[in-house]
């Protein structure tokens, strides 16, 4: 069997959201619909919506929300924050080490990165995570290579973000890496999507958005 290339895929892209016993906020976790948004389902849907040029386009992904027993190999994971306080149980930091051992892209929104720093896969990594929590994510994982204060990061195959926004940064930045325009600068259907619901583009080192000084009482 050929080795599976997410960039030009020869069976069905299986995309994963893993939700923790605890609670996430629905933004976090928003930005697997820009997948969806390229997916072949989306396309079936809404016909009228997408020009022919792009119909043929689109990706062949299935999107999973089942329990740990019976969802399959992940090819694309997405993790939201948790309440601060939980604590990662044995039965999901499993799930999340084999999810990550298994996929293509393992990605963390804001405090998602707590998930990736509990289970020992920043350890080597160039990651990053909301600006007011870099100094203690520095503390709980100093085996990262390094903590950045950008909007989005990618090492490998894992991508993390800043806080709650910046995930669309980043799954915006990833689509448009795995599956880029044509040569001779042709749009592809991820571009029209994008574009189409006002796909960001910002800056990634948030010269756009200096981090306001928190008042002391």
């Amino acid at each position: 069997m050929s080795e599976f290339n997410l960039s030009n895929p020869n069976r069905t892209i299986h995309v994963g959201v893993i939700l923790m016993n605890s609670v996430t906020e629905a933004l976090d976790v928003a930005p697997v619909d820009l997948l969806h948004g390229v997916s072949q389902r989306f396309i079936e849907d809404m016909p009228t919506l997408i020009p022919e040029p792009f119909k043929t386009q689109g990706l062949p992904i299935d999107f999973h929300w089942d329990s740990f027993a019976k969802c399959p190999p992940l090819d694309i994971v997405l993790v939201g924050a948790h309440h601060i306080d939980y604590r990662l149980s044995d039965a999901e930091l499993a799930f999340v080490r084999k999810s990550y051992d298994a996929c293509t892209a393992f990605m963390t929104v804001c405090g998602g990165i707590q998930v990736a720093v509990q289970a020992g896969l920043v350890d080597g990594k160039t990651v990053t995570g909301p600006r007011f929590m870099l100094s203690e994510l520095r503390a709980a994982a100093p085996d990262a290579t390094a903590w950045v204060e950008k909007r989005f990061v990618s090492d490998g195959k894992l991508w993390t973000s800043g806080a709650l926004h910046n995930g669309l940064d980043m799954m915006a930045a990833f689509m448009r890496h795995t599956w880029p325009g044509k040569e001779g600068g042709m749009p592809s259907l991820v571009d029209f999507g994008l574009v189409l619901g006002s796909g960001l583009n910002r800056d990634i080192d948030y010269k756009d958005e200096p981090l306001l000084e928190m008042p002391v009482a």
